[in-house]
């Protein structure tokens, strides 16, 4: 099976509208730029309204998944941090957008219980607040936990620093965040790579996403690799 794309375009050409998208990244740091701007030229093409996204948050005005907000392609938002998107902000107070917020750490376990094959855990975060909502509350050992679902999704976009042919993927520092578990949680994973190497030449000790949860894997052309904010101290 030939795993290896020429581009984010050809990599990403039977997800549609009504999809539901995991993206890796923190911040702006390791998110898969070139395959979100795929997602965004396809979605500009075919009009596309009903997009739902999971991810930590989503990036900025005018970059990142930015972007998809901008081109009012994204019905429904999962995540944990919002507070760097003027216009994600602007499209959940006028309720164009479903926005779900979820405690940051139980976010990460979610998609983990997702790639895990485990539907459902016990969590103590979110207890006697508006995270419990709806849900299930249980007593363990004297104390109350909230039972939160596994996440799931159609197509997981992650960026990886190196991948070989196969898929086996390793990471660099702070960008590896939530790409590794995201690559599990998918029906279909697609990995943006800065480097694509022959099989063999990663050694097996150092890889930390296992090619068999890789479909597509192919190298971007250009990473800006932005930060959020910048401050610089006077002398």
């Amino acid at each position: 099976m030939n795993k290896v794309l020429t581009n984010a375009d050809e990599a990403i050409h039977d997800i549609s509208d009504g999809d539901t998208i995991m993206f890796g990244g923190f911040g702006l740091c390791g998110i898969p730029e070139q395959l979100i701007e795929a997602v965004v030229r396809k979605g500009i093409r075919e009009g596309w309204k009903d997009l739902h996204t999971i991810s930590n948050n989503m990036g900025v005005d005018g970059f990142g998944m930015g972007r998809m907000l901008e081109a009012n392609m994204v019905a429904s938002h999962v995540g944990s941090y919002v507070g760097e998107n003027k216009l994600l902000e602007e499209r959940v107070l006028t309720g164009k957008l479903d926005l779900t917020l979820v405690p940051q750490g139980t976010l990460a376990e979610r998609i983990r219980a997702g790639g895990a094959g485990i539907p459902a855990f016990f969590t103590p975060a979110g207890v006697g607040t508006l995270v419990a909502e709806g849900k299930e509350t249980r007593e363990f050992d004297g104390k109350m936990y909230l039972m939160e679902r596994w996440l799931r999704a159609d197509f997981a976009l992650i960026k990886a620093w190196k991948g070989d042919r196969m898929g086996n993927l390793i990471y660099r520092k702070t960008a590896r965040n939530f790409n590794p578990m995201m690559a599990t949680a998918a029906r279909v994973t697609i990995a943006e790579v800065e480097q694509l190497v022959e099989p063999g030449e990663i050694d097996p000790d150092q890889v930390i996403t296992p090619g068999i949860y890789v479909q597509r894997i192919f190298v971007g052309e250009k990473h800006e690799k932005r930060i959020e904010k910048r401050t610089v101290r006077t002398a």
